[in-house]
């Protein structure tokens, strides 16, 4: 297979996106029931930025103890180069994507990556490995959300706040094969062509027009932002109706119960899994659900594509594209 060495995004130190630098570094080895894949694109999300800061958005108690130097990024497309012992669903040469070893140690910013077998998915034939490196996390997380955390009964109306984001933008698509009937974007005006694009009815500039003021009577709000406001937002939900957080927000529960509001409670979190993934893949390929890319940074400029994720406002999602491949 040629040198042992391959090119990484390392984090050395926990602190702003100039701490990821690109280096040479050993390839790794596939162990048992593990797959080498030569990876062709990488998907960057929420937590490649907070693991980047050493997770101090996290209570101290919950906080992984990851110490660099680190290869950060989660989502991968890519070929298959090697197999580990016991491995037989993929060969040398399968093309491959997946969300791989979350919620444990990443390893996806490099041109090559180690994956469990059962955490890879068939590369969806309609996608580019860049497409498809966008899907994995937000992709995974919407679509166990709504088929398993909601029990894939989303109720007539939908509103998605933050619906042009990564998690939002695929989660205005599922709730509609869910069997939603209406589904209400929220988020800036830039994203409204992109939006009605991908089958929502109704839109809502949140710059011009607080959403609380113009939604009454929703099913379900999914909400992507959470925050410390996100009570405002119990007037857009009917009595009877629920609220779904994806990120923890304060939703004024005694008041929300007043109203006939439930909100859905308990820890959940987006798992690695090649088996949903490569359901999520059938619906990409079906052509029922679409993916956006905001941009495309090369792998070598990784702390760029950190620095433009983290200013929000996305339009999709952000892809780091490794060179030669």
């Amino acid at each position: 297979m040629g040198t042992a060495t391959m090119g990484a995004v390392r984090l050395h130190a926990f602190g702003e996106p100039e701490e990821l630098v690109y280096e040479e570094v050993a390839r790794p080895e596939p162990g048992p029931g593990e797959v080498l894949v030569r990876v062709h694109a990488a998907g960057v999300n929420p937590p490649d930025w907070y693991a980047r800061r050493g997770f101090a958005n996290l209570p101290p108690g919950i906080r992984p103890t990851w110490t660099p130097p680190l290869i950060l990024g989660s989502d991968i497309s890519g070929v298959v180069a090697a197999l580990g012992e016991g491995v037989t669903a993929w060969q040398p040469g399968d093309e491959v994507f997946g969300l791989v070893n979350f919620p444990g140690l990443p390893s996806g910013y490099a041109e090559y990556a180690v994956a469990p077998a059962h955490h890879l998915a068939a590369r969806p034939s309609s996608l580019g490995h860049v497409e498809a490196a966008a899907v994995p996390m937000a992709g995974l997380t919407a679509y166990q959300f709504v088929f398993e955390h909601l029990g894939s009964r989303p109720g007539h109306t939908v509103l998605v706040n933050g619906a042009a984001g990564g998690v939002g933008h695929f989660a205005v698509q599922l709730v509609r094969a869910a069997g939603a009937e209406e589904v209400i974007g929220v988020a800036s005006g830039r994203h409204e062509e992109f939006l009605h694009g991908l089958g929502v009815d109704r839109f809502v500039d949140y710059t011009r027009t607080p959403v609380e003021e113009v939604v009454r009577d929703a099913d379900l709000l999914i909400d992507t932002v959470g925050g410390p406001e996100a009570h405002r937002l119990l007037p857009t939900v009917r009595r009877g109706g629920r609220i779904a957080p994806v990120f923890p927000g304060e939703y004024h529960r005694e008041r929300a119960t007043a109203l006939g509001i439930a909100i859905n409670d308990g820890m959940w979190q987006v798992r690695s899994s090649g088996a949903d993934l490569a359901a999520l893949a059938e619906l990409l390929d079906a052509g029922e659900v679409r993916v956006g890319i905001d941009r495309v940074f090369p792998l070598r400029e990784a702390a760029a594509a950190h620095r433009h994720a983290e200013q929000g406002h996305l339009q999709g999602k952000i892809v780091l594209s490794v060179a030669g491949h």
